[in-house]
């Protein structure tokens, strides 16, 4: 939905329902407090995969027909985390959304991944398997204005999931910016998640620095830890806020994920100076603007790449990520991508190398557009 229409419907359904719904809320929120306590065995890998693309086909072109590559893309990824001896037993972590899939396909990541996990776990004869850790991100949708509107989209991607409990639930971005009232409703609604055992954990996604420590405080009295902040965070996006987010999270001892880590697939040098159009319309779009000016930044890339063994120019951006403290979650439709991916698990960037890179970034000018709904 365009960003005015979702501020409207937002405003009109809480009207509706913010009378009789804020009584009830809050005697619920009373029985909810209870001391602080930490998700249980939860840990997450140093590289996650993510899913927007599995059932997207305006951004991402996506086809039925591409489901049984994405399968072994899913499997690359369950084999590829549990040989990372540095992500500590993590299970393999695959982002998605309940938005994520267009017009009938709404909800398509989630239901592959329910699939995929499903069939993975009939062929586990031992059963000793580590579990995946699956993120999904609770869309804000304007008719979502109470507590229980949130409970019931996540009973709702368990169900496409086809597990119990999900490993961590997101708000997929605030409402703070245009309806505070939603915003309320959507932390209460987190933390009903957790306290009703339906997440292991639980984060948030296109917070800013400022609107982290505001959940991250009330969560905290209500005894539920906030264990993750997902933030769009590259080498072509990481200005003042992504810099002062990776301090904030560091502090607050919260998981910063890295979203488009590879900036819609730039950062791979193959949509660069001389290089392949991208092949969706609303992707060359995206492209215009800093596609033209990313020469010296993917020479750089391919310098470092080169410093470290041969590591392709996506696997150093990728490196980078790591290399500042954060789980990048770069998307992949097939083995191949994903192993591309994790290979950049091999190279440990040193701080020189970092500086170069991001002095690169800068010089160049090249930037892409932030989320709409990203706060400070």
């Amino acid at each position: 939905l365009h960003y005015r229409a979702m501020v409207a419907l937002s405003m009109i359904a809480l009207r509706s329902n913010a009378g009789a719904g804020r009584a009830r809320s809050d005697r619920r929120q009373q029985t909810t407090m209870m001391a602080m306590k930490g998700p249980k065995e939860f840990s997450v890998p140093r590289l996650g995969t993510g899913t927007w693309a599995w059932g997207n086909k305006v951004v991402w072109g996506y086809d039925i027909s591409m489901d049984a590559e994405l399968g072994r893309a899913y499997e690359a990824a369950r084999r590829l985390t549990a040989c990372d001896q540095a992500s500590n037993g993590a299970g393999a972590l695959f982002d998605t959304g309940d938005s994520y899939g267009t017009g009938r396909l709404s909800g398509r990541s989630e239901v592959l991944l329910g699939e995929f996990g499903e069939r993975h776990r009939s062929e586990d004869d031992d059963g000793e398997g580590e579990e995946a850790l699956l993120a999904t991100k609770l869309a804000t949708y304007p008719w979502r204005v109470t507590r229980r509107s949130m409970v019931s989209a996540c009973e709702a991607s368990l169900r496409r999931l086809k597990v119990d409990k999900v490993g961590l639930a997101q708000i997929h971005w605030p409402a703070s910016n245009y309806n505070p009232l939603q915003e309320q409703a959507l932390w209460r609604g987190l933390g009903d998640i957790y306290d009703g055992g339906l997440a292991r954990a639980v984060g948030v996604s296109n917070y800013g620095p400022k609107q982290l420590k505001k959940i991250h405080a009330y969560l905290a009295g209500r005894g539920v830890p906030l264990a993750t902040c997902q933030v769009q965070l590259s080498l072509l996006s990481y200005g003042p806020m992504q810099k002062e987010l990776v301090a904030v999270c560091a502090d607050l001892g919260v998981t910063l994920i890295a979203y488009s880590p590879l900036a819609l697939g730039l950062l791979t040098g193959k949509y660069g100076e001389g290089g392949a159009k991208a092949p969706t319309a609303i992707r060359s779009l995206a492209f215009r603007k800093a596609a033209p000016k990313c020469g010296p930044l993917l020479r750089e890339l391919e310098r470092v790449g080169e410093e470290c063994g041969g590591l392709t120019q996506g696997q150093v951006a990728l490196a980078w990520c790591v290399a500042k403290g954060t789980v990048p979650i770069p998307g992949a439709k097939t083995a191949a991508q994903v192993e591309q991916n994790f290979g950049a698990l091999g190279a440990d960037l040193t701080a020189s190398q970092c500086a170069a890179l991001e002095r690169a970034a800068e010089e160049s000018g090249a930037r892409v557009q932030q989320n709409i709904f990203q706060t400070e």
